[in-house]
């Protein structure tokens, strides 16, 4: 079986360094399974990825993509919990930017069917990495605060219909006051601008409540700005670096308000996390998918042939949503 993938053989501008070549598929193991994809988004890490920049370079040539969704078409002898037919998501180091694949069964994740594919293809990294930072960091009770940065991200808005959901306040920092609206529809309690005194209409916003939580997907003086709203012995969780520019931490904010800076890697959550811990997250997140609750936006579709006006689109700012690759059916 033939099938067209995505590849890059060297590191570079993703415009440039992408081909679609044609594979031929093995035949389908005793363990594993075939799947046809249905969905595969443009995440900044496959972008970064392809560009070189990422933490971990998959052996070149390779094939791009850490997200997808897709139903499976055959089955191994061996394989009895895995029905022909289902949907399932793929691992995140199999690079899901191609028509098809063969995979071994253990290592796909069953989503029901009633989700759709373009939804599913975006739960395991922005939506999983939204629920595992409000969770693992610090014990939040309904009413707490959570601050945040790059709130109309993907990852931030998917904090914000989750914080809703569990019963957390939310002060969403953005560089656009013309975001303002559109994030307090979603749910978002305070949406503000990030500038100098930001301190100032934090305590103001909140009622002098200080948040316990911050998740700082910027970096440089964004993150010196969330961690000035903290409260004493509160929590920071860096998962993103969006303005290419380190933390830069007074001593006395470590000294004289004990707080905590910590990271966060979805990837690396998965790979040690226990099945029923990943298991129980995946429920919860279906749950919310499946009643339109957690639902990311998408700006417009690409058949995989188009692979360089949507890769291009993709590394622009401002986009009204993301760019996913959708696969014939």
């Amino acid at each position: 079986m033939s099938i067209s993938a995505i590849v890059y053989r060297a590191h570079g501008k993703p415009e440039e360094v992408l081909s679609l070549e044609e594979h031929a598929l093995p035949a389908v193991a005793r363990d594993e399974a075939l799947v046809r994809m249905l969905a595969a988004p443009i995440n900044p890490a496959d972008l970064n990825a392809i560009e070189g920049k990422y933490p971990i370079r998959p052996e070149l040539p390779a094939t791009p993509g850490m997200e997808g969704a897709g139903v499976v078409e055959e089955v191994g002898a061996e394989v009895n919990n895995l029905a022909v037919g289902t949907q399932v998501l793929l691992p995140h180091n199999l690079g899901t930017w191609r028509e098809a694949c063969v995979v071994p069964a253990a290592k796909l994740v069953t989503v029901p069917n009633e989700i759709e594919p373009e939804q599913a293809a975006m739960l395991k990294i922005n939506p999983l990495t939204a629920w595992r930072m409000l969770h693992d960091f610090v014990a939040l009770r309904p009413g707490d605060w959570v601050i945040q940065n790059a709130a109309n991200s993907a990852a931030g808005r998917a904090v914000i219909v989750i914080a809703r959901e569990l019963g957390f306040r939310t002060i969403n920092i953005v560089r656009r006051a013309e975001l303002s609206a559109e994030l307090r529809a979603e749910g978002g309690d305070v949406v503000l601008v990030d500038h100098e005194k930001l301190r100032d209409e934090v305590k103001e916003a909140s009622g002098g409540e200080a948040p316990r939580l911050a998740l700082n997907a910027v970096g440089g003086e964004s993150a010196l700005r969330l961690a000035n709203c903290l409260a004493p012995d509160a929590t920071m969780v860096t998962y993103g670096a969006m303005s290419l520019q380190p933390l830069r931490i007074p001593n006395g904010l470590l000294i004289f308000k004990n707080l905590i800076f910590t990271g966060f890697w979805v990837n690396k959550w998965y790979d040690h996390a226990a099945p029923a811990a990943r298991q129980e997250t995946f429920a919860r997140l279906f749950e919310l998918a499946r009643r339109r609750i957690l639902q990311t936006k998408i700006e417009r579709t690409f058949p995989l042939g188009e692979f360089s006006p949507a890769v291009a689109r993709a590394g622009q700012a401002q986009r009204a949503g993301k760019i996913v690759f959708k696969f014939a059916a």
